[in-house]
């Protein structure tokens, strides 16, 4: 017999934004960062993070049924999830991108109707300000978080393109669009005979050679400060463009594949990756869903299917595309020159 319709995904789906909401408030106030120190009871942990009486044990409680705290007693711990990932001191922390969440896109994403019906953007441009980008980089605590939020959602594919992508016989690469420069600096420590160069707009070199600094990888990965739409991208034998295409129309995201073709040596190549859609449109709903980000986000961003990238690298002259999946929703382009 057919199963009988069931409106549990439905409204599952339509409250979801109450679960999300307790999570990137317990990593606002640093719940997961407390007890990343060890186990502690609800008194204590209610009070040291400045918890009402009536809130706190539902709030700690939630967090238990959701699967981000354990309970044994009156006690509360971090699942080994929550305490690699959610605890600010750890190298692993991947909070950046959700408190980003929390700060910009929450509060941006509830006039997505009105992005539907207009196509434009509904985050700072909405009421006449200016856009993304010149926010971000206007404020250097705004740019530090944004940055260190970009490390947080590209960590898994970063690892993946160092390990999976066949660096053996190449010399040099250049990542564009930086950021704090961890697609770099995995690449550096998986590969100690290559040289990189993190492109970006120089206010953001100080972050970059901070976290380079602090992997011990100064001698290997420099900074060069520049602005893509303005000059040509650095020479390499790998150009990589992390979480970059999408922000921008079609023209530009021809533009900046051009540029990468033109800075590359014959044989060189050209990695873009993204949270690629399928290409069926089917069934990356994360892919679709950036895209709507980047609606919400953006003048003229979208996302894309690996066949739509493909197809733009070979207008621009490259001779060999192929599409590889990475991490999670995340997949990569490669063109060969």
């Amino acid at each position: 017999m057919d199963s009988q319709p069931n409106p549990e995904t439905i409204l599952q789906t339509g409250l979801a934004f109450w679960s999300s909401k307790v999570l990137l408030s317990a990593i606002e106030i640093g719940v997961f960062t407390e007890l990343a120190r060890g186990p502690e009871s609800f008194d204590a942990l209610s009070a040291r993070l400045g918890l009402h009486p009536r809130a706190a044990r539902d709030f700690l409680d939630a967090l238990v049924a959701l699967g981000f705290l354990q309970r044994t007693g009156t006690s509360y711990a971090n699942t080994a999830d929550t305490d690699l990932f959610l605890d600010r001191h750890k190298p692993s922390y991947i909070g950046g991108i959700l408190e980003m969440a929390n700060h910009r896109l929450y509060p941006s994403w509830a006039h997505l109707t009105e992005a539907l019906r207009t196509g434009q953007p509904q985050n700072e441009l909405r009421n006449g300000g200016v856009g993304l980008f010149e926010t971000i980089y206007a404020d250097p605590a705004r740019l530090k978080e944004f940055l260190a939020a970009m490390t947080g959602v590209s960590r898994g594919a970063n690892v993946a393109i160092a390990h999976t992508f066949p660096w053996g016989d190449q010399r040099t690469f250049v990542d564009i669009g930086t950021a704090q420069g961890d697609l770099a600096v995995q690449i550096a420590l998986a590969h100690p005979h290559l040289q990189g160069f993190g492109f970006d707009l120089p206010e953001v070199a100080p972050i970059f050679e901070e976290y380079v600094h602090a992997q011990g990888l100064d001698d290997r990965l420099s900074f060069v400060p520049g602005d893509f739409f303005q000059q040509d991208l650095p020479k390499a034998d790998v150009v990589l463009m992390g979480h970059i295409l999408h922000d921008w129309d079609l023209p530009t995201k021809r533009m900046l594949i051009a540029k990468a073709f033109a800075a590359l040596p014959a044989g060189g190549a050209l990695v873009v990756y993204e949270a690629l859609i399928d290409d069926d449109r089917s069934t990356n709903a994360f892919g679709l869903l950036m895209s709507l980000n980047m609606l919400i986000e953006t003048p003229g961003g979208f996302d894309y299917t690996g066949a739509d990238c493909c197809g733009w690298m070979r207008e621009a002259g490259f001779s060999s595309t192929r599409v590889q999946p990475l991490v999670g929703p995340d997949s990569m382009v490669v063109g060969i020159k």
